[in-house]
């Protein structure tokens, strides 16, 4: 069965017809062609679809689209303005945080959420905010110098 959904992602308002049993990741990569949300797992170990809605992270592999109707929701996508990247951005190709990129946009944006709630977070917090995201090219600690570097300028 196919509904009516508003959504608000990036700031910008959509109307699109989803079927009841769609995902937001669903509706973000095949309805609204924003494709740096990635699907990694489909069952929300890994943490690469991770997005904001309201400004917390959420798995979109595990939010049914109905849910993030009428909600505010950020994708990687969102993070650069006007052609600029965003500091995290920046940040994780200065120390080399990214490989593959399937996980980036999912740790761009966990990291996000926690610089949101907390600019100057220890690196065991940052290490517990991005435990829900799974990479398997870079390890970790350049992730976690990358977060550090933005929270160190913050």
């Amino acid at each position: 069965m196919k509904q009516p959904l508003r959504l608000t992602v990036n700031s910008q308002v959509y109307e699109v017809i989803a079927d009841t049993r769609h995902t937001l990741l669903d509706v973000l990569r095949d309805i609204l062609y924003l494709t740096g949300t990635k699907e990694g797992c489909g069952n929300g170990n890994c943490g690469a679809c991770t997005v904001l809605m309201h400004g917390r992270n959420v798995l979109s592999c595990l939010v049914l689209a109905c849910e993030a109707a009428d909600q505010e929701i950020l994708t990687v996508e969102g993070l650069a303005q006007d052609g600029v990247l965003h500091p995290l951005q920046e940040a994780f190709i200065e120390h080399g945080g990214l490989q593959c990129g399937i996980c980036t946009p999912g740790f761009l944006m966990s990291a996000k959420a926690l610089l949101d709630r907390n600019p100057h977070p220890t690196e065991h917090e940052i290490r517990l905010n991005i435990a829900g995201n799974l990479c398997r090219c870079t390890g970790y600690d350049k992730i976690v110098r990358a977060i550090q570097a933005v929270a160190a300028e913050k």
